[in-house]
């Protein structure tokens, strides 16, 4: 049966009586609203680690069902039958040593028959050893940067930005079917492959998470952390952020794509060619309106989240770049700000984010951009130069 056919029959069904007239009609007003929320339980699992977990959340299910039948059984038993009004007095004993084993062994062999299954999905959960593939994935205020360290893929880097159209978040346009869970580069993993994920962040704490992999593992700054999957099922699986990290913190997406061993395989070549096409010389001379189209585009990917498309920011805590000091001010100091941060602020230091031609391109917008018009030109080479002081 049909969502549809199943909504019409409900309510028909509602409408033949009296009290089915206003049930139908908040029906009808939230049947809109009620079909998002059809789902229930946890995502379709895709690895075996995943699936041993939703059997162990369906048994515990069950478990807790069990139990809350039985308890409320008797409370609406003595309710209905001990009561007052029938004349049934209190029992007037303070010991019961039958009772007292009972709720005490009943419990303990419960939380033992629970311990055994639990224990040994945490411990699969954990072995990260003999991995087909590493990924170093590292998470920054708001978005994840991905490092292949094994396989063919060895060296391939590249930063996942969350996609979603501005007008969308603005509620300017309709809402995607991915709102907020689409990415510019997802992961790209081969299926049936063991995949090991080393975690860490740059500035706070993160959290990678992708339920359909039943993963969920904090990026400390500082700190690498672990954890592995085996997805059985090619396909594009979504995840967020699930650490609170900040401003954005909803718009941190983790998406990874599954693929065969080939499309895999020209995935890698295709990610190294672009790699070596990008890599271009630090010394190159550039002229001003091909660095403001690379900068405007660097810019509403990485800076736009905080300090406006506008330039106007989010004052006190993001400050507007339009006729600011710091976009005004001497160019110098201007990128060091970009690559080394300011610490116990929110802007965060994007050195290891993005490269020499990057940096110079997005520091030249900014001061070139809105009102600033300074006319100033930043060449890659002046980053280089500072990022060794």
């Amino acid at each position: 049966m049909t969502r549809h056919s199943y909504k019409n029959r409900e309510a028909s069904r509602l409408r033949r009586g009296p009290a089915g007239l206003l049930m139908a009609g908040l029906f009808g007003l939230f049947s809109g609203v009620a079909n998002a929320a059809w789902e229930i339980s946890l995502q379709a699992p895709v690895t075996a680690t995943a699936k041993r977990v939703y059997e162990l959340h369906s048994l515990l299910t069950w478990v807790i069902f069990i139990i809350f039948v039985g308890v409320f059984a008797v409370v609406t038993w003595s309710l209905i039958f001990h009561r007052k009004s029938r004349g049934h007095k209190a029992a007037d004993f303070h010991d019961n040593m039958t009772v007292e084993i009972a709720w005490t062994v009943i419990p303990t062999l419960i939380l033992i028959a629970i311990a055994f299954p639990a224990t040994s999905t945490l411990v699969q959960m954990r072995d990260t050893s003999q991995p087909d593939l590493t990924i170093k994935a590292t998470g920054y205020q708001w978005k994840w940067g991905y490092e292949y360290l094994t396989g063919d893929a060895a060296g391939v880097k590249f930063m996942s930005v969350q996609s979603t159209p501005r007008d969308q978040i603005e509620n300017k346009a309709p809402k995607g079917e991915h709102y907020l869970l689409e990415v510019d580069r997802p992961m790209v993993v081969p299926v049936g492959k063991k995949v090991r994920i080393l975690t860490t962040a740059s500035d706070v704490i993160h959290s990678w998470s992708v339920p359909a992999f039943a993963v969920k593992t904090d990026a400390v700054p500082g700190f690498l952390r672990d954890t592995w999957f085996r997805a059985d099922k090619e396909g594009t699986y979504r995840g967020q952020c699930s650490e609170l990290c900040g401003k954005d913190h909803a718009f941190m997406p983790v998406v990874v794509e599954v693929v065969s061993a080939e499309k895999y395989a020209a995935w890698v070549a295709e990610r190294k060619k672009e790699m070596a096409a990008a890599a271009e010389d630090p010394n190159k001379v550039w002229k001003l309106d091909e660095q403001l189209a690379r900068g405007e585009k660097v810019y509403a990917a990485t800076c736009a989240a905080c300090h406006q498309p506008s330039g106007k920011g989010l004052p006190p805590v993001f400050p507007a770049l339009d006729g600011s000091n710091v976009a005004k001010g001497p160019k110098q100091a201007h990128i060091d700000l970009v690559l080394k941060g300011k610490p116990g602020t929110a802007m965060a230091a994007f050195g290891a984010q993005l490269s020499d031609t990057d940096i110079a391109a997005v520091v030249a917008y900014e001061r070139n951009a809105w009102s600033n018009k300074l006319g100033e030109v930043i060449q890659p080479a002046e980053v280089k130069a500072l990022r060794g002081k």
